[in-house]
């Protein structure tokens, strides 16, 4: 959505406190949603807030919307009073730990689940890796991460959480400013969206962060990126598998997905010239040709050595223990823009490549 977390993108910032992420697509869930059932309730309505009806104004202006209905929108949402703390970076740094958020994320249950998601929708995924060139392991891992293929999509409504975020982001928040206009620009193309359509503003329901359906879509990534996969005339991101995969397919190709391309090789360091403050400057951003990443005494294997595309030094901490690494492609980094994390995106490779192993069996 995602860029989306810039959107991007959060299952994993509160139950994964250690890595301090929130996603691109602000997605996953966490210690304040809940699987199914009754929507979080929200206390105080934004009605009689002066700055959320001069919000509404102007984007009534803006957007060409009617004045009334986006007044009675807004000031129909409700304070979410304990979703601006779930904003604010840990209190205390826990190390982060690549093998204790894997155990977290590839577990039996999720490869199970998505082994059947793939089983029955393997003409989609296939017809979906045709048209954007994201191999079904892909979309399947990233759904899986997100919502367990749509057991966990979030129980806040969502113009609750948006609004909240909009009006009452935490001020000690780092980047509060930048955060809170975010959410505003959010705001504003979820009601640009619902204003096109029958549905009632107050249903939809999603992440703490406004993210929605089974992908964890924001509004404004849903509006640039989602698709009608299956020509029924409607985006159904909550109910219809084959929009959720073309949606995903279609957010990838958007970031820059490359085709065939593999997202990370083995790499290994040559002590006698490894320059690792040098490899790691750039951080996830592919920045090296696999000369220079050599050079850089970072050592790539054989079947990567002739590779002709730009490489990043990917870092994963493992606690007390030594870090991991690999060297990150293109597309590695495309997976980031869905959730600014490499623990994230290994998660969904690693889930990927287990289900598709479990699809073989």
């Amino acid at each position: 959505m995602r860029r989306p977390f810039p959107m991007a993108s959060v299952l994993l910032a509160a139950l994964l406190a250690s890595s301090a992420f929130l996603p691109a697509t602000a997605g996953a869930q966490t210690n304040g949603e809940r699987r199914a059932g009754t929507a979080v309730r929200g206390t105080v309505p934004y009605a009689t807030r002066d700055d959320a009806m001069r919000f509404a104004d102007d984007v009534a202006a803006r957007r060409n919307l009617d004045p009334a209905w986006v007044r009675a929108t807004i000031g129909a949402a409700r304070l979410l009073p304990n979703v601006p703390r779930l904003m604010l970076p840990p209190t205390s740094g826990t190390a982060k730990n690549w093998a204790a958020y894997r155990n977290r994320i590839v577990d039996p249950v999720r490869i199970a689940a998505g082994a059947r998601f793939w089983r029955d929708n393997a003409a989609t995924l296939a017809r979906a890796e045709a048209e954007y060139g994201v191999p079904p392991e892909i979309v399947v891992g990233i759904i899986g991460v997100e919502t367990l293929y749509g057991r966990i999509m979030g129980n806040f409504r969502v113009i609750d959480a948006l609004a909240t975020l909009s009006f009452d982001f935490p001020q000690s928040h780092p980047r509060a400013a930048q955060r809170e206009a975010f959410f505003r620009s959010e705001l504003e193309s979820f009601l640009s969206t619902e204003s096109r359509t029958a549905e009632d503003p107050m249903v939809p329901l999603g992440s703490y962060a406004g993210a929605m359906g089974m992908p964890q879509f924001m509004p404004s990534s849903i509006a640039k990126y989602a698709v009608d996969f299956d020509g029924d005339g409607r985006i159904d991101l909550v109910n219809n598998p084959a929009d959720v995969i073309g949606s995903v397919a279609s957010y990838f190709k958007a970031f820059g997905w490359q085709r065939g391309m593999p997202s990370i090789f083995p790499v290994r360091f040559d002590t006698a010239r490894l320059q690792m403050p040098i490899l790691m400057a750039p951080d996830i951003k592919p920045t090296f040709s696999a000369d220079s990443f050599t050079a850089a005494g970072a050592v790539l294997d054989g079947n990567a050595q002739p590779f002709p595309g730009l490489l990043a030094l990917i870092e994963l901490q493992n606690g007390a223990e030594s870090p991991s690494y690999v060297a990150g492609t293109q597309n590695f980094y495309v997976i980031t823009r869905y959730n600014w994390s490499s623990y994230y995106a290994m998660s969904v490779l690693e889930l990927g490549n287990e289900v598709k192993a479990a699809m073989a069996q």
